[in-house]
């Protein structure tokens, strides 16, 4: 494995990724090749290129959602290298738990578990107490600007806006050292928009390597360190 410098928290190395629709007569759609870039501490690197690219798939090969059939990604997990490609299902859990945090465009939530036990569920699975892990939780749903009265309801019953502040909580409310996430301004008013940009500044000032899709040029411009474009590694294969 190549080595690197301390400042180095996920190194992408090679990566080609494609699908093959069974469906449509085995016909190969290629998404990305050779895809290598890293991420260290304390930036924010922005995927970029037009809709299409391949940057949702990348950003979800990164989390080992899909598995690229080419390439690694090492992930510093603790004081130990993990390649996300190789390893196996308990290590992907382990690195998910502890190291690698995730911003979907989409909620994905058990229908009946209220709002404030999701977001405080990862803490207390980490050795906080209940209550110092719902303590927490309440702090971030309360900047998010989510309702004290639906803290007790289960987000699939609130409206989009709601939804993505809950999944913000739910990966902000941690400090992840790597942090992916998938336009999680998107459906946002200006006031949460704000706040987002502000956590994820705030993530960078801890030293949180971030890797992310933002549409929105002025959240590009308030969070990003640096521009990786996903079309430039299909066109240098």
């Amino acid at each position: 494995m190549t080595q690197f410098d301390d400042t180095v928290m996920l190194h992408a190395q090679g990566l080609s990724k494609h699908f093959v629709l069974h469906n449509q007569g085995g016909v190969k759609i290629d998404v990305f090749e050779k895809v290598e870039f890293t991420a260290r501490q304390g930036e924010c690197v922005i995927l970029a290129g037009p809709s299409g690219s391949g940057k949702s798939t990348l950003l979800r090969s990164l989390y080992a959602n899909y598995k690229p059939q080419a390439g690694s990604i090492y992930v510093r997990h603790g004081e130990a290298w993990v390649d996300l490609c190789a390893a196996r299902p308990f290590q992907i859990m382990e690195v998910r738990r502890d190291t690698l945090g995730y911003v979907s465009q989409f909620l994905r939530v058990i229908p009946r578990v209220a709002t404030l036990d999701l977001v405080s569920e990862p803490l207390i699975g980490q050795g906080l107490t209940e209550e110092a892990a719902r303590k927490r939780a309440e702090t971030i749903l309360a900047r998010l600007r989510i309702p004290e009265a639906l803290w007790s309801l289960p987000p699939s019953t609130f409206s989009g806006g709601e939804q993505q502040r809950v999944n913000i909580a739910m990966t902000f409310v941690q400090d992840y050292p790597i942090l992916l996430l998938d336009e999680p301004t998107a459906s946002l008013d200006k006031d949460n928009r704000e706040t987002v940009i502000a956590l994820i500044n705030e993530a960078k000032g801890r030293g949180a390597a971030i890797i992310g899709i933002f549409h929105d040029a002025e959240v590009r411009a308030a969070v990003g360190t640096r521009s990786y474009d996903v079309t430039e590694a299909r066109q240098a294969a």
